[in-house]
């Protein structure tokens, strides 16, 4: 009895969780989704003329319809978590270029204030839950707490990684191998040296976000800026036909195995 109860309770979290699961295929839309939020950022805003304010206001609203529509679910649906996550992307970028080229905020500084805000986050987040870990993302309080977090890690992100390569002009190439490094870095102190794996996730995740940004940079920034002059509507449409190739995927593969679970009742 006691067996047959820990197996519903397991299946049922697994039924409401909002976050995927960590694989491989998990990181590969993760840093696809942040090279998007660069692109798609600067093709709005340059290509499209709509400039930073315009571009931040439509992004944000429709950043929100998706937050809705992800809140209003009850268990993680691939489509809506990756098109909040690709918005987000693109909004973490925008608020970052706003605080940077509108209102004169250095790069450093911006970096500094968003690593306070998701340190705050997380400290808050850990005191009202006990728990970082996104395998638990069971309730409205702590879904909010993720996307927040999530939010300030995409900000972060482009802020650490144009401070290097631009600031810093380390170039695009060499900010992409610095942060992949350091990735690499983490994932060995996570499967050899058993480094915590809630910690070892979110440092991952901060450093996808400059390494997607360099990536994205160093594929559509023009050649005498240190890029490879793909161009922004290039890489975002080459990128985001990925993402949706893979979320398909995603989905039929999530309906394939889990079509003939109930849905969760209140």
């Amino acid at each position: 009895m006691a067996s047959n109860a820990f197996a519903t309770t397991t299946t049922t979290r697994r039924m409401l969780n909002k976050v995927p699961e960590v694989t491989a295929i998990f990181w590969v839309i993760k840093v696809l989704a942040t090279t998007v939020g660069e692109t798609a950022a600067d093709f709005l805003n340059v290509n499209l003329s709509l400039g930073l304010t315009v571009t931040t206001v439509v992004m944000s609203l429709l950043l929100a319809a998706a937050l809705v529509a992800q809140f209003r679910l009850r268990r993680y649906v691939p489509a809506v978590y990756w098109l909040a996550v690709v918005l987000i992307s693109v909004v973490g970028t925008l608020i970052t270029d706003n605080l940077v080229d509108n209102l004169g905020v250095p790069l450093w500084t911006t970096a500094v204030v968003f690593a306070v805000a998701l340190t705050i986050t997380f400290i808050v987040w850990f005191i009202s839950e006990k728990t970082l870990s996104i395998h638990s993302i069971l309730t409205s309080r702590r879904e909010a707490f993720y996307w927040l977090a999530v939010l300030f890690t995409f900000a972060l992100g482009t802020a650490a990684g144009d401070l290097l390569a631009e600031r810093l002009s380390l170039g695009y190439l060499m900010s992409l191998l610095v942060f992949a490094g350091a990735i690499v870095v983490v994932a060995a102190a996570y499967f050899i040296f058993k480094l915590n794996a809630v910690l070892a996730f979110w440092i991952a995740y901060v450093l996808t976000r400059p390494l997607g940004a360099s990536t994205g940079d160093l594929l559509s920034q023009s050649t005498k800026d240190g890029g490879l002059g793909l161009g922004t509507t290039g890489t975002s449409a080459l990128f985001l036909f990925v993402i949706l190739a893979l979320v398909i995927a995603l989905s039929f593969r999530r309906k394939q195995s889990a079509g003939q679970l109930p849905e969760p009742t209140a």
